[in-house]
């Protein structure tokens, strides 16, 4: 009745708004996913049926490009057994017309049935060759695939291995690589939706074919039936994009709340502070806004689908009358009534699954130009290669009037700045959170390419220098440092990796029994008391997400980091933070070792908040918004009395005040 689909759509209008102020209150409007993927995860539905069938000859070409760059004999061997397949199937549906002539036939049944044999024969070896044409179709199919994917991969990890750092953390190029990433995947998919292209094309072209040599009027009558079919796919994917445009806020939201209600780090509170009940109200009316979208979405669905189908319906009706006529007008006979109806359902499925395969193609062709697009941008912001070669460290770095910019921040990290490092010093860069000290060690450790001014390498400008010979001359302690999900062993050797083969005639080293330069860097960085309390020792993987795997503290962690630096062995140590997780013993004991690599010759450059660990220091440089403010040794800026010195002794002021005067103090603040 109609008061009850009002009511029912009343109740549906009713859920769809309790899910968006659910929303409006928690999230405070849309959640816009920052991930490229879903840039293009619908963008096909976007084409229309005309759309579909323009894109076709691009789509193909660019798969057959992949192909025949990966694997040219594999992609030979997958379109002469395609077309095999669709000269077996046209010839399968001219036999078949034989049999039926030879069945429908004047004269005894079994003379009939011997004058049909022969063509029973070819239908079978018909059958029988397609069988094998679709299985070397397959093989070659699998070798290319996987070829085609490596082929991919190994390009892109190999050019942003390559790329600057300055292109690597811009927002629009991290983007442009996440969807790139799937433009891998996508290059593979693409040469098994062309497959399906191609096969499809071939099924319709035979059967069309077929209809033609039997009566030319058939042909336009098998496009009547299938156009409604495909017009009906192409709605009813259109009508669901637009919803999942609409609604892909709301899922997100949806996500959101069921991640932190299963999620360890929101545990406590969704338990201690009652959250759980609160997040599962928001929650039940998002899906039951979501439910009333999706039987929206059914019913107008089913109502495209009847509308297409009865269109379909009507044309086969139209398409069978004719055949009727054909036939009682003596223009065709009965066995090629027969054939006409298994090729109009031959071709029927063909361009059914053309329609499908080109809209599949498309969309992953967008990831694949993605994928395109960010090659050419490694490519272009690439680390150059060759330079003059950098055999030994300079006696002096100089740093000239240098001045960085982030892609996207308007003032500079670093402004101006000048300064020398010498051989052999311990060079202290001191200054609040965001004063610039963490790009500046970037810049010399050539990381970074300055906007403005120079860094010389005893007069050389470092852009003239081979760069990888700048970076063999530097290691990174970094606060931020990698726990690389490998064995305890890779963890330290990895400052130094060996990428070449192992010599002949020379041992492998073997997990478990490290060699005296491991040895040694773990008993420098006091990391040989970690390794001995692992199950596996040097074999341990430091991953607990995998079996067997373990997992350290900062201050562990801290130790292996040390170690691999020590291991690393290079000229210039660049140690920003590098005992923020180690206790006062331990800290103590590190910045004495820090000391001891610039005595035997090594440049240190220090980046820490701990003032105390600055005294060390040959040169202090103190920083404030990317200029630098101050220079001198410990003691002439104490002497200073200017913005180190108040740092330094806000610092000592925390151990010196007694507790009571602290408790004092906090107690008379505004």
């Amino acid at each position: 009745m109609p008061w009850r689909g009002r009511r029912r759509r009343d109740r549906a209008a009713e859920a769809i708004a309790a899910g968006v102020a659910s929303g409006q209150e928690l999230f405070g409007g849309n959640l816009e996913m920052d991930h490229a993927y879903y840039r293009h995860n619908t963008a096909h539905l976007e084409l229309t049926l005309l759309d579909t069938f323009r894109q076709l000859p691009r789509l193909v070409a660019q798969s057959v490009r992949l192909a025949w760059q990966a694997d040219r004999s594999a992609m030979l061997m997958v379109a002469a057994a395609e077309l095999g397949q669709g000269l077996t199937s046209a010839f399968s549906l001219l036999a078949t017309n034989q049999v039926l002539v030879g069945l429908f036939a004047q004269g005894p049944t079994p003379d009939r049935v011997r004058n049909a044999l022969p063509a029973l024969v070819a239908v079978a070896i018909s059958g029988a060759l397609t069988a094998v044409l679709h299985a070397v179709s397959t093989v070659a199919a699998g070798r290319l695939e996987p070829k085609v994917e490596r082929a991919a991969e190994v390009t892109l990890m190999t050019k942003v291995a390559r790329v600057e750092m300055r292109t690597l953390e811009d927002g629009d190029f991290k983007r442009l690589l996440q969807s790139a990433a799937w433009g891998t995947d996508a290059s593979r998919r693409m040469i098994g939706h062309s497959v399906g292209i191609v096969n499809a094309l071939i099924s319709l072209a035979a059967a069309s074919a077929v209809l033609t040599v039997l009566h030319p009027i058939l042909l336009p009558l098998l496009i009547l039936i299938t156009l409604p079919q495909a017009w009906g796919a192409v709605r009813d994917a259109r009508r669901r994009y637009r919803s999942t445009q609409a609604w892909i806020d709301h899922g997100r939201q949806q996500s959101e709340l069921s991640w932190h209600l299963k999620d360890r780090n929101s545990a406590q509170e969704v338990r201690v502070h009652g959250v759980g009940a609160y997040l599962l109200h928001h929650y039940r009316r998002m899906a039951a806004a979501r439910e009333a979208e999706e039987t929206r979405l059914a019913r107008a669905e089913a109502v495209t689908g009847l509308a297409s189908s009865s269109l379909s319906g009507l044309a086969s009706l139209l398409t069978y009358a004719v055949l009727g006529w054909l036939v009682l007008s003596g223009r065709t006979d009965l066995a090629a009534s027969g054939t006409a109806v298994l090729a109009i359902r031959t071709g029927t499925g063909g361009l059914s699954r053309l329609v499908t395969e080109v809209q599949a193609t498309y969309r992953q062709s967008l990831y694949l130009a993605d994928y395109e697009r960010a090659c050419h941008l490694c490519d272009k912001h690439a680390i150059p290669e060759g330079g003059t070669p950098v055999e030994d460290f300079p006696a002096r770095i100089t740093v000239e009037n240098v001045s960085y910019t982030y892609p996207d921040r308007e003032k500079p990290a670093i402004d101006g700045v000048s300064l020398t490092l010498d051989r052999g010093e311990i060079i202290a860069l001191v200054g609040e959170n965001g004063s610039g000290k963490t790009t500046l060690a970037k810049l010399i450790a050539g990381l970074y390419r300055p906007d403005d001014g120079r860094i010389l390498w005893d007069g050389t400008d470092d852009n003239d220098l081979n760069r990888d010979d700048l970076f063999s001359q530097v290691a990174l302690v970094s606060q931020s440092f990698t726990e690389w999900p490998f064995t305890a062993a890779a963890n330290i050797t990895i400052g130094r990796p060996r990428t070449s083969p192992a010599q002949p005639g020379r041992p492998k080293p073997r997990p478990g029994f490290p060699d005296a330069r491991l040895t040694s860097a773990a008993e420098y960085a006091e990391a040989d008391s970690v390794i001995d309390e692992l199950p596996k020792g040097w074999g341990t993987l430091l991953d607990r997400s995998y079996v067997g795997g373990v997992a350290l503290s900062g201050g562990q962690w801290q130790r292996l980091v040390l170690a691999r630096a020590r291991y690393r062995d290079a000229a210039l140590i660049i140690a920003d933070e590098p005992t923020s997780a180690l206790d006062a013993r331990s800290e103590i004991a590190a910045f004495a070792k820090i000391r001891s690599l610039a005595d035997a010759g090594q440049t240190v450059i220090l980046i820490t908040h701990r003032l105390a660990s600055t005294r060390l220091a040959d040169k202090i440089y103190v920083l404030d918004h990317g200029r630098l403010i101050e220079h001198g040794n410990h003691s002439t800026l104490m002497h200073a009395n200017g913005a180190y010195a108040d740092m330094y002794t806000l610092q000592a002021a925390q151990y010196a005040t007694p507790p009571d005067a602290e408790s004092e103090a906090s107690r008379n603040l505004p």
